[in-house]
């Protein structure tokens, strides 16, 4: 990935990642320009199959500053482009396993928008206990493994 602009640095933290898909982004002129300025947020946005496409819901792109009143609204839903196929297999897991569509990273290819969707399951509270407990401890042994270089 190249020029990322945004992450949901959360989304690891909730739920655990199955499958990742890189998909195309529908957005306007002062979108565009608002997202090349990195004002975005990915934080409350998830991704739901419509009438067979697929949109990305409540992702925040701010007001192009320099935009008149033909400025865009923050947090409509977008489209994202993706093969039908794709979207079949994905809406038939979300039904199926009963799987969430996150958006995880914002980025450009080649001065194309691009959105890096995944398929999550929820993390229960003792999952999130376990990261952090298995991060620290990871930390602790990087710290002693310094300490032992020093000597």
């Amino acid at each position: 990935m190249e020029n990322v602009v945004a992450r949901n640095k959360k989304a690891a933290h909730d739920y655990f990642i199955l499958d990742r898909y890189e998909c195309g982004i529908v957005l306007t002129g002062t979108e565009i320009k608002s997202v090349r300025g990195g004002k975005v947020s990915l934080q409350d946005a998830y991704c739901r199959v419509k009438n067979n496409e697929l949109f990305v819901i409540n992702m925040h792109i701010a007001k192009y500053e320099q935009g008149n009143i033909f400025n865009h609204v923050e947090k409509r839903d977008r489209k994202l482009l993706v093969h039908k196929s794709e979207i079949r297999k994905i809406a038939g897991r979300v039904q199926k396993e009963g799987l969430t569509l996150i958006p995880l990273t914002l980025y450009f290819v080649g001065g194309l928008a691009k959105l890096e969707i995944a398929l999550c399951r929820g993390k229960k509270l003792y999952d999130k206990r376990e990261d952090l407990r298995k991060a620290a401890v990871r930390q602790e042994i990087e710290k002693a493994n310094k300490f032992k270089g020093r000597r």
